[in-house]
């Protein structure tokens, strides 16, 4: 199988500022996706600018005519199933069955506190994403007169109505991220696709190999997973995002460099690579012409 190559733009410039002419370069490049971040605010850029990434999204869309486009991630951290999925079901609309929701248990950063609450525990990310991620199921693909109702330990609805449903059938694809047992349940269970961005904990002092090796031990234990609820694992596309990796932004430094990087990574058994789009001064920061000779002529050395 080709390996496809797509891009996550952060939100963090004006539309009429970069904005739009960042989108519709990823779609002259022929990247497969675009994604962006679901966040309130990240890391390095939170006292920067940050836009939200459901209107970002709904603009892509109308700048764009054939760029897939994406959340990596959306998490419970600050959504609630229903009103996500008006608005998705929104966006599928508006581009054309287009969207990806990429998503994700969330973690313990900004994104856990800005609405005055404690960060969950583990456990409470776990049994919170869980909820939500079946409740969403059923409030994008249930479209009946009577709309869906729910009462979970951390989610209701009450005959919340979704008519006329997503453009794409089912519903639009999901792209769970996850490594642990549980979340690799999801992904089984309801995912079109499964998100990694390798074992966090080599970032600092592991070597690519061992990452190589940390990624091959994910793909086997969402193998099993799979074959825990009858599903064929074939039928997901894997997704890695990179720049966590302890790789960082070596893979970028040139094509042959990233070709190399890719081929490793889709002998594991990789579908889709995601690079960040390139931002001076930050982490992101790599020459842009190498970047999108990347984006122009990587995918057919990797077919």
């Amino acid at each position: 199988m080709s390996l496809r190559l797509s891009t996550v733009i952060l939100p963090y410039r004006r539309w009429h500022e970069g904005g739009r002419s960042a989108w519709q370069r990823a779609e002259q490049l022929g990247f497969h996706t675009a994604y962006t971040y679901d966040h309130l605010s990240w890391r390095s850029f939170r006292d920067g600018p940050w836009f939200g990434a459901v209107p970002t999204l709904t603009a892509a869309a109308g700048a764009t005519d054939t760029l897939r486009l994406g959340t990596l991630v959306t998490s419970p951290n600050f959504r609630h199933p229903v009103t996500l999925a008006k608005e998705l079901i929104s966006l599928d609309d508006i581009s054309d069955g287009r969207v990806t929701l990429g998503i994700g248990a969330g973690g313990t950063g900004f994104d856990a506190t800005v609405l005055g609450q404690e960060p969950w525990t583990p456990r409470e990310r776990a049994d919170r994403f869980a909820e939500f991620v079946s409740l969403l199921d059923r409030l994008l693909t249930e479209d009946g007169p009577k709309g869906v109702s729910y009462e979970g330990d951390h989610y209701s609805a009450h005959e919340a109505r979704n008519i006329p449903g997503c453009l794409q059938r089912p519903r639009l694809p999901f792209a769970v991220a996850a490594t642990g047992p549980r979340g690799l349940e999801l992904a089984a269970r309801y995912g079109q696709a499964w998100v990694t961005t390798g074992d966090p904990k080599l970032y600092e002092n592991g070597t690519p190999e061992q990452s190589v090796q940390a990624l091959r031990g994910q793909t086997e234990k969402l193998a099993d997973a799979c074959a825990a609820v009858g599903r064929d694992v074939r039928e997901l596309d894997r997704v890695l995002l990179t720049g966590f990796t302890p790789d960082r932004d070596r893979p970028l430094q040139s094509l042959d460099a990233f070709v190399d990087f890719a081929g490793r990574h889709q002998d594991l058994g990789f579908t889709e690579i995601v690079i960040h789009w390139p931002i001076s001064e930050s982490d992101f920061a790599v020459d842009e012409k190498v970047f999108e000779q990347i984006a122009m002529e990587a995918p057919a050395q990797l077919r």
